[in-house]
């Protein structure tokens, strides 16, 4: 600690040996000032320690003759010496792997700037962001949750991607890609947790920094972000603006041969939806933390976003029905979109003695969307009359409104106890209750009037509490061998009801034990292994259970399912560490996978369905290489590879089937650093061939660069970048190739996302200000993600 007695977190600790001072070890303290050294053979030593800011200091020579010796508190004095002005090029790595999953540094990147935060997930290892489903999946597994600053954020998967849409990566500090959580973190999540993890500067002083990127494409893309906050020994005030627009399009082509009735037969159809649309986000965070005393601390934060879009969308088809007969659909489908988002929170965190503490978290999580939009279409025949005999789906305009509000309150309690230096337990209590309120429906133009029916209206209330609790023990089991064992218990209670008539639609009541093992081997300072177990559930959410009925042509709507289970997932993982280097295997085995926007037909076999469906079960063997390369010391290499096997039973569809196919993808970034302070950042990824319950999904490979230029001075910075610079980003889908769909359906769909039409340019400027700002470049790893990562 320092001479106000507060803990020195990430000081550099040596020790070296006292006849010729050959360091043995070198260690870091970690945010509580705490440090360790393992794998010391007794004999004479003596330590040093140094931090930014501080003098360093040293022990005095002592014989090790124990395994195991305690130094007691050292305390350091800080250097008041006015530094020459030095300029500094130092980048965290972009891939740093841990226990849990990889950490990506998203700063490390020139393409943050002006990006959101669905972007910047786009482009990490093992994500595919599914831009025709508004979907993301995680090493070939949908069922992925999405944490805020570790907190859940209790919404669908639809609403996950609109909300992650408006999102700005300026203040991102992290994402965490977590394949194999322990005990204390929800088991929600079959595919694993996203934890994107926000920026918090914790210098001493009056500190900010400022952004601003200009972009265009198909039309203007804007995004600027401001924080600011004010440090002391005892207080911590921060807060942050951030503000996007993006103008952008996007078209789908369709292909599809298909024997449908309500069409009068087998039919070929060809069509093409284009679509304009605008985003605007506004997003605002205050916080404080507050230092009571050396043991007890509080704080609390709000962030509320608004997220507002709008758009057109113009659909062209022909309806081939053979022999000769002709039907063609005209519409333009205009709609606007309005999110309001408050996730707040507050936390007392106690510290009784040393080893022993205690932390209480309260959050509440409120989400409103409000939805409207209006269809007006003509099908008509090849003589231009009227087809569809006036049915609601084929009526000339079609109008519709939904509306959601959830309201999540959260409580919960960790625990922590250290027994020595070889035992620490880990405990803790979470109760979450979410109450979601959604209504929505669409009207038809029939016969001069506007006329709703049942199937088109729904009105749902859900309520569901989940309650947990959760044990992990940590045993050192010798100098080289850790094991961490944990168990967690999680109770949930879902009820849907109609909102206006308070019938019960659905009520589920599950109960599961969600166990978790860590092996920890450390042969020596550079090699190690781990072998893990845990298991994880994917639960429903509402829209996935409601039988609401939404428009998508006059053949097809979206709608849920009512008897859909949860995903019940077993992971074995086996990783091999040496240095920076990480290789994993990992084995998984999922029970009633649920896989989203599958083809069935309606119950009278005259309309097509897209809907949730399980799958009996799916097996993957994963293996991961993160590979990080220094060429020499201006050119830097990143590569991460996840590839493996994936098979799957369906028995939902037509014909059941069992299918098995080889899937990967690679990421990788180069980073040239160039004279007068220049860089140039390299970064791409593929994704080969893979299927989504009965579709296949058509590999692409994107391709983007990036140049930065440093100012003097501590001015900051110019950023340029161009995304997917041969423009192949775009998502090819087809239906009915490994069994047969509702009527015989045989579909090609490719979804053009902007970068695949229009070249997209973005210059940004950025720089950081205040009186602490040069210890912000003082450590690899922010104080916030440094527990969380793996040391070498």
């Amino acid at each position: 600690m320092n001479t106000d007695r507060i803990p020195v977190a990430f000081a550099s600790v040596m020790l070296l040996r006292s006849g010729d001072s050959s360091m043995v070890v070198f260690g870091m303290s970690d945010n509580d000032g705490n440090y360790s050294l393992n794998n010391i053979v007794p004999g004479k030593y003596w330590l040093r320690f140094s931090a930014t800011g501080y003098n360093e200091t040293q022990s005095p020579v002592f014989e090790l003759t124990e395994q195991q010796k305690d130094f007691g508190t050292q305390v350091m004095s800080k250097d008041v010496k006015e530094l020459q002005e030095v300029t500094v090029r130092s980048e965290r790595a972009l891939y740093q792997q841990k226990t849990e999953g990889l950490t990506v540094n998203v700063g490390s990147s020139i393409f943050t700037k002006g990006s959101s935060a669905l972007d910047v997930l786009g482009r990490s290892p093992g994500v595919l962001v599914n831009r025709r489903n508004n979907t993301i999946e995680l090493n070939g597994k949908p069922g992925v949750k999405i944490m805020l600053n570790g907190k859940l954020m209790y919404l669908s998967e639809e609403q996950l991607f609109n909300l992650l849409s408006g999102m700005s990566a300026d203040n991102i500090a992290t994402i965490e890609l977590l394949t194999s959580p322990t005990a204390k973190y929800d088991a929600e999540g079959s595919a694993g947790l996203i934890n994107i993890v926000l920026k918090k500067n914790k210098n001493i002083g009056t500190n900010g920094s400022e952004s601003l990127t200009a972009g265009y494409g198909y039309r203007e893309k804007i995004a600027t972000s401001f924080n600011l906050s004010h440090n002391t020994k005892h207080m911590n005030l921060y807060g942050d603006y951030t503000y996007s627009r993006n103008h952008t399009y996007s078209s789908m082509d369709v292909d599809s041969w298909q024997d449908m009735p309500f069409m009068g037969g087998k039919v070929h159809t060809q069509g093409l939806d284009t679509t304009d649309a605008l985003f605007s986000n506004h997003n605002v965070t205050v916080g404080m933390d507050a230092r009571l005393n050396e043991r007890t601390s509080i704080g609390g934060s709000v962030i509320y976003t608004n997220n507002r879009s709008s758009g057109s969308t113009f659909g062209h088809f022909q309806y081939n029905v053979l022999p000769d007969s002709l039907l063609k659909y005209d519409g333009v489908n205009s709609g606007a979109n309005q999110w309001n988002n408050i996730v707040s929170s507050a936390y007392l965190e106690k510290r009784f003695h040393q080893g022993e503490s205690m932390n209480i978290n309260v959050d509440y999580l409120f989400f409103e969307n409000n939805d409207h939009y209006m269809v007006q279409s003509s099908f008509v025949n090849k003589y231009n009359m009227q087809a569809g005999n006036h049915e609601a789906l084929s009526a000339p305009a079609q109008k519709g409104a939904a509306h959601t509000n959830i309201n999540v309150i959260v409580g919960k309690t960790d625990y922590m106890k250290q027994w020595g230096s070889k035992t620490k337990l880990e405990a803790g209590i979470k109760i979450a209750h979410t109450t979601n309120t959604s209504s929505s429906g669409f009207k038809s133009w029939i016969d001069t009037a506007w006329t709703s029916n049942r199937q088109t209206t729904s009105s749902i209330i859900m309520r569901e509490t989940i309650g947990a609790a959760y044990a992990s023990m940590t045993i050192d089991i010798n100098t080289s061998t850790h094991l961490t064992t944990g168990i967690r218990y999680e109770y949930v209670t879902t009820q849907l009801n109609n909102a206006d008539t308070g019938a019960s639609v659905e009520q589920r009541n599950m109960g599961a034990l969600f166990p978790n093992v860590l092996l920890t081997k450390k042969i020596n300072a550079q090699n190690e292994l781990q072998l893990s177990y845990t298991k994880r559930i994917s639960r429903p959410s509402y829209n996935d259970m409601a039988s609401y009925v939404g428009y998508s042509d006059p053949t097809t709507v979206y709608t849920g399912n009512p008897f859909l289970q949860p995903t019940i997932t077993h992971n074995v993982r086996l990783g091999y560490y040496y240095k920076r280097y990480a290789l994993s295997i990992l084995f998984s085995r999922d029970i009633n996978t649920i896989v989203r926007y599958q083809l069935t037909e309606s119950p009278e076999h005259n309309m097509l369905y897209i809907s949730p469906q399980n799958m009996s079960w799916q097996n993957n063997i994963t293996f991961q290489a993160t590979l990080p390369v220094s060429i020499n010391n201006w050119w830097t290499m990143n590569w991460n590879f996840i590839g493996g096997s994936r098979k799957y039973a369906i028995t939902y569809a037509k014909q059941p089937v069992e299918y098995g196919y080889f899937a990967y993808s690679v990421n990788y970034t180069h980073t040239f650093k160039l004279p007068r302070l220049f860089s140039v950042e390299l970064s791409g990824n593929y994704n080969n061939q893979s299927y989504n319950g009965t579709q296949r999904v058509e590999g692409f490979h994107i391709l983007n660069i990036g140049l930065k230029k440093e100012l003097k001075d501590n001015k900051g910075s110019f950023q340029f970048s161009v995304n997917d610079i041969f423009r192949r980003e775009r998502y090819e889908v087809h239906y009915g190739t490994i069994t047969r769909e509702p009527f015989d359906i045989m579909n090609r769909v490719v979804v053009y996302t902007e970068p695949s039409q229009f070249t997209i340019f973005k210059i940004g400027y950025s720089r950081s200000f205040g009186n602490g700002k040069k210890a912000e470049k003082r450590s690899a790893v922010s104080s916030d993600e440094q527990e969380r990562i793996r040391k070498e």
